[in-house]
């Protein structure tokens, strides 16, 4: 059996994508946290802000670095696997992903130093001016990537010459319709992962019986913020979607598994789309024109399926279909849980439900979920173009790689990620078991800072006695 370069290339870079892309969607919302809690130690004095500042930024400084790490090598791939790509759309996707560089790697690692090493050589202001700086770094780091996918997802504001892509109009590539509603919708989940992962570390103290003050202030703040944003994210996720719809007939058809075209369409809430059949098997469908009304806001517009579409246009169906109904069910599940939670916090339940806490815990994983599995609807769905409707896939692969060479960097990909995420995770974990600690306060500049000490080994002091209980 011959091994095929593009399918081994897909699935490195399909590979490597769904591994770094935890790291940012994960950095975005927790740079956000450690700005606000340095904020609100400033601002009350209270000693479990700066535990918990100290405690995440160890998480994050782990987390960045494996971001870093695993995203460097997405770059180099556009010239060992993807070259025609590159020379193809160079003139505009250099410029992007050049500014991404400008921004995650000088604006964040500069601030990153001082907020990682310089606690005791900067003012307060100062620092916190630092956490604020790396928290827009990172929003702004994937404003350029989202707006170079969003690129390729809808090619707006280029032309082609002598059969490559130039930009004509750059406001347009950056400021289009299209990645203006997706960016927010990145954004808005990497704060609900964020907010997730908070609570669950919350919960799983709780749990244990330690870190109590530190433990109330995570499930407080994390479910408060996830009871927020999570509507928001599923309005916004709507509006998403009404791209697909106006300039991705192919995508929608794969997301709805709609064969026949539809006037009004229904709606097919779960099922197993078979192409060979053409038709959905043990499907469960919501009747006309609950499909219209979803994907155009109208009871009567008419749906494209994929009768009115080429053959050889038709991303892989399953894929997209599964995946889209796992990002809208995680974010249910958030939904559920965060709404839940913010009812037993106003009623005084919330430390002293323990199955819930068990459910807040195991949902830690559920905008990671969410993200991947949206990831991987806009990446196949889009399929097989690479930059939709104007190169495909097949055609963008480097035309000198053998099969051979694309296994072999793909099982050095596998074999590294193994090693980094092995130790990433090991250490994240035994820093998350371990909890917040003094060791932030004690060690902190004398100026205006000693009765913080003092509250805070009395803070600490009351909530082992609690534990002790």
């Amino acid at each position: 059996m011959s091994l095929d370069p593009l399918i081994l290339s897909r699935i490195q870079f399909g590979f490597t994508i769904s591994w770094h892309i935890i790291f940012p969607s994960f950095t975005i919302g927790l740079a956000a946290w450690l700005a606000t809690m340095e904020g609100m130690s400033l601002a009350t004095g209270n000693p479990v802000y700066r535990r918990l500042f100290d405690f995440w930024v160890k998480i994050f400084a782990v987390s960045f670095g494996m971001g870093v790490v695993t995203g460097i090598v997405m770059a180099f791939q556009f010239g060992t696997n993807w070259s025609v790509l590159a020379a193809h759309s160079g003139s505009i996707q250099g410029p992007l992903l050049g500014y991404e560089t400008l921004t995650a790697f000088i604006l964040e690692a500069t601030f990153l130093g001082v907020m990682l090493l310089g606690r005791d050589r900067v003012s307060p202001g100062v620092y916190f001016f630092a956490c604020c700086m790396v928290s827009i770094g990172t929003l702004s780091s994937s404003f350029w990537i989202l707006a170079n996918n969003s690129w390729m997802q809808v090619p707006l504001g280029g032309q082609t010459v002598d059969g490559k892509f130039v930009p004509s109009d750059w406001t347009t590539i950056i400021t289009n319709s299209v990645f203006l509603r997706r960016w927010p919708h990145m954004l808005l989940a990497a704060f609900l992962t964020t907010s997730m992962c908070v609570s669950a570390a919350g919960a799983w103290y709780v749990l244990r019986g330690i870190h109590r003050s530190e433990a109330r202030s995570m499930m407080h703040w994390g479910m408060g913020l996830a009871a927020v944003l999570i509507p928001v994210q599923l309005l916004v996720g709507h509006l998403t979607g009404r791209y697909v719809v106006e300039h991705q007939p192919s995508k929608i058809a794969a997301i709805e598994a709609r064969w026949h075209d539809e006037k009004p369409a229904s709606e097919v809430i779960i099922g197993w789309p078979d192409e060979e059949k053409r038709e959905n098997l043990f499907a469960i469908t919501l009747p006309p024109p609950w499909g219209s009304l979803v994907d155009s806001g109208s009871t009567t517009a008419a749906e494209v399926g994929f009768a009115s579409i080429p053959r050889e246009n038709w991303p892989p169906v399953a894929i997209p279909f599964f995946t889209f109904r796992i990002m809208v069910g995680m974010g249910l599940l958030i939904l559920a849980v965060s709404w839940f939670g913010n009812w037993l916090r106003f009623r005084g339940r919330l430390e002293t439900t323990r199955w819930f806490l068990w459910c807040a815990f195991l949902a830690f994983p559920t905008g990671f979920v969410a993200i991947i599995a949206g990831w991987v609807t806009a990446e196949v769905g889009r399929q097989p173009w690479i930059v939709y409707g104007v190169l495909r896939t097949a055609d963008a692969v480097t035309p000198s790689l053998t099969g051979p060479e694309a296994l072999a960097t793909l099982l050095g990909y596998v074999i590294v990620y193994a090693f980094i995420y092995g130790f990433g995770f090991s250490y994240i974990y035994r820093l998350l078991r371990e909890g917040p600690t003094e060791a932030g306060v004690r060690h902190a500049p004398a100026t205006g800072n000693r009765p913080m000490q003092a509250a805070g080994s009395a803070e600490t002091a009351t909530g082992r006695a609690a534990a002790a209980e």
